[in-house]
């Protein structure tokens, strides 16, 4: 059994797809800009929400241009990051099932601190995790190791403990630079084939497998 489980926010916890590709889809048309199928931003995201907008936009794009963009989109995502997303069925079944086994629970995303605050607070509880870590200019964002060293230390415990559980390649390669156990959630942005490419230790087809990999 594990006692400290890791998660990834977007495409983990929730889908937030639709309040992501929203905000950008609105920026971009409010500039003349081509807009974006949603099915696109599963691939724009997972990296922070500056090079979701790097990539939303025109490659041609200016650097001061990507700059104002991404000041608006934090802007305009302020307001709207609650509008559609949603839990994924089945995941606060799981997470009170963790802390009813006494496992310690946390969020580690790429995404800006005040957001993954908001979204996990409103809709797990303002105690639902017992840490909530989003990027953070003071350490580089994930794959780097990092934020998974600061949740470890807050916890006391060490990587063999731990298990990181996210949708994409960048949690699975975190996971492996921190040395901690690695589990896909195949429901997510990015899907199978990604997750055991980059070689997650255990495939989650559904929430509730997690309690099998975490609780074994």
């Amino acid at each position: 059994m594990y006692q400290l489980a890791i998660f990834d926010l977007d495409g983990t916890l929730v889908n937030s797809i639709a309040d992501l590709g929203g905000t950008a889809n609105r920026l971009l048309e409010q500039r003349g800009l081509p807009t974006h199928p949603l099915d696109a931003y599963y691939r724009f995201v997972g990296n922070g929400v500056h090079k979701l907008c790097e990539r939303c936009l025109p490659a041609d794009t200016q650097a001061d241009e990507v700059e104002r963009f991404f000041a608006a989109f934090n802007e305009d995502y302020s307001r709207h990051c609650l509008d559609k997303t949603a839990p994924y069925a089945g995941i606060p079944e799981v997470l009170e099932q963790l802390r009813s086994a006494g496992v310690h629970i946390a969020v580690a995303s790429n995404k800006t601190q005040p957001f993954v605050e908001k979204i996990v607070k409103h809709y797990f509880g303002e105690n639902g995790f017992d840490q909530i870590l989003g990027s953070s200019d003071s350490r580089p964002k994930k794959p780097s190791p990092e934020i998974i060293s600061v949740i470890l230390e807050n916890a006391g415990m060490t990587p063999e403990q731990a298990v990181m559980i996210g949708d994409s390649n960048v949690d699975i390669r975190t996971a492996k630079n921190a040395g901690v156990h690695s589990i896909g959630c195949t429901w997510g942005f990015r899907g199978r084939d990604e997750l055991a490419e980059a070689g997650a230790d255990d495939l989650a087809e559904k929430p509730e497998d997690l309690l099998k990999f975490t609780l074994m």
